[in-house]
């Protein structure tokens, strides 16, 4: 099957692009996706639990991310926990959108916007 070409995706929603980096670290669940979000991303501030879960569903129609089977407590499906993972397509979207960021840096750079790294 042939994956969408991922710059059709970018630019992404600040959100979605800090969704997509803590799930390249592997699997988490909602709350641990809310709480690594902010440290990782993009000075947004902290996702909203409503918000992230809208982000979630839109993800999981983009076929950015996929949601896993529900994880085992005490021999029985966790139901308050759904585990996500980053897909191959999601992680072309966030390769692109770096890529599309690094040259706006890059860009902004050679306009005396910001020293050189």
């Amino acid at each position: 099957m042939d994956l969408p070409d991922a710059n059709e995706f970018v630019p992404l929603k600040p959100d979605v692009f800090a969704v997509l980096l803590v799930l390249l670290d592997g699997d988490a669940h909602g709350y641990a996706i809310m709480q690594q979000a902010p440290a990782q991303s993009t000075g947004t501030g902290q996702l909203q639990a409503g918000a992230l879960y809208r982000i979630l569903k839109r993800m999981l129609d983009e076929n950015l991310i996929t949601e896993l089977e529900r994880q085992q407590v005490d021999g029985a499906p966790d139901k308050r926990r759904r585990y996500y993972r980053i897909s191959a397509l999601g992680r072309d979207v966030a390769a692109a959108e770096a890529r599309r960021m690094a040259e706006l840096l890059a860009f902004s750079q050679t306009r005396d916007l910001l020293e050189k790294v």
